[in-house]
């Protein structure tokens, strides 16, 4: 893959596996186009709540909204221009505040086949 910029626009947004809620993924640099990580932005509806045991090495940027992470470390709010480590292993539950959030993630390996 060549050098390549990105935007919001360009994501398909695509319900998170395994969840029911208003949380949506959007990959744009996968396991299909060649590289080690995964890049993509990630959609939190208002309020909404995701837990997860975490299979990859995963990165969050918070771009919009507001979200808490708790793991057994503690709870981490996360606002615009803050960063989430999720190291493999962990269980987490990401709770989205009450405007939603907007994130951009990248994750190594790859995600979508760690939890297929």
């Amino acid at each position: 893959m060549k050098v390549t910029k990105f935007t919001m626009a360009e994501a398909a947004f695509e319900r998170s596996p395994g969840q029911d809620g208003d949380i949506f993924t959007g990959n744009l640099a996968d396991e299909r186009h060649g590289g080690p990580i995964t890049v993509g932005y990630g959609r939190y509806g208002p309020d909404s709540r995701l837990e997860a045991d975490i299979v990859v090495d995963d990165v969050m940027i918070v771009l919009e909204g507001r979200l808490t992470v708790t793991s057994e470390a503690g709870d981490h709010t996360a606002g615009p221009g803050d960063i989430v480590y999720m190291p493999k292993g962990n269980s987490v539950t990401i709770l989205a505040h009450a405007e939603g959030a907007v994130t951009a993630y990248v994750t190594y390996p790859h995600w979508r086949v760690a939890v297929s």
